[in-house]
């Protein structure tokens, strides 16, 4: 009987160990699918950036963020796997159309790859590979400040479309909704000292190596936001609300080192050493680990710079 006992005992251990194996094994699914991806979209000929998050909330649910070709980080209430592959919907925001947007993917050796069905009813393709985590192991070592603008012409930069940006009188000016203005250099970790003018209502920002806005928006007065002025764009909301008067000259320092930005405006820390999760809405592209432009938002109002230095990391 004992030995019997002993038999039924490890019979019972084998199924606990096989059944904690088996479930083990079915988790790895969406333990492998959290994390986050950069995401390139084909739709209508054109490669659009997007972000993806994922998470888990609890024992038994993913949830996550999902940032499109433009607008801001939108949260997924639910990511569903079945049979292997996920999915997830997204309601509309400045998409044309009322339907969901709604995505399906699976993960193959290490990247993913699925469709979007968009606000339109037709699909289109997209693949995502792994976000860097952009971690550095060492304080930056700064170069020579480095003048981005001559106050004279437009060397340096070019535009993203039919050009109406100007100098006149030493000052950058965008007169005009039209293209957005990206310096011809690019950067990794660096520095950027930049003045700005606004006319009164105006919005535009400033897009850290071309994929992180960091919002210029006539916002004074407001409690601070992700999408008001010092915030980077649908992530990081400011500590308090340093805009001026629209007519007013007005500063930002920025340092970005990896993932982490710190920014100061008009004089006052509103952003410390916090991390950039993903590329904002109109980035140039989804591949974070490459050195990325200064880019300008021209293509929201009007916005006058001045006094635009980097100063980038050796």
């Amino acid at each position: 009987m004992k030995s019997q006992r002993i038999l039924a005992a490890l019979v019972c251990f084998s199924v606990v160990f096989n059944v904690s194996t088996s479930a083990s094994a079915q988790a790895n699914p969406a333990k492998e699918l959290e994390g986050r991806w950069d995401l390139v979209i084909q739709k209508d000929g054109n490669e659009l950036p997007s972000w993806l998050e994922i998470e888990h909330s609890g024992n038994r649910t993913l949830v996550g963020r999902f940032v499109y070709a433009f607008g801001s980080a939108r949260p997924i209430a639910v990511v569903t796997i079945t049979n292997g592959k996920f999915s997830f919907s997204i309601p509309p925001q400045w998409e044309p159309g009322t339907r969901n947007m709604d995505f399906e993917g699976e993960l193959i050796d290490g990247k993913l790859k699925g469709t979007m069905t968009y606000t339109d009813g037709k699909s289109y393709p997209w693949t995502g590979e792994r976000a860097p985590l952009l971690k550095r192991t060492s304080e930056p070592v700064w170069g020579e400040p480095i003048k981005l603008f001559n106050g004279v012409d437009l060397t340096g930069w070019r535009a993203k479309g039919q050009n109406q940006w100007i100098v006149e009188n030493g000052i950058l000016r965008n007169p005009k909704s039209g293209a957005n203005l990206i310096s011809e250099q690019t950067f990794t970790d660096f520095k950027l000292h930049v003045e700005f003018r606004y006319e009164k209502g105006s919005n535009s920002g400033i897009y850290l190596r071309g994929r992180y806005e960091v919002q210029i928006e006539d916002d004074k007065g407001k409690e601070p936001w992700k999408g008001y002025l010092g915030a980077v764009y649908g992530f990081l909301t400011p500590s308090e609300m340093a805009a001026k008067d629209p007519g007013e000259w007005q500063t930002y320092d920025i340092t970005l080192i990896g993932r982490m930005v710190t920014i100061v405006a008009n004089g006052k820390t509103i952003l410390c050493n916090q991390e950039i999760p993903g590329i904002t809405g109109g980035a140039i592209d989804s591949k974070e680990g490459e050195p990325g432009p200064i880019l300008f938002q021209g293509d929201h109002g009007p916005i006058d710079f001045r006094n635009i230095v980097i100063t980038p990391a050796k």
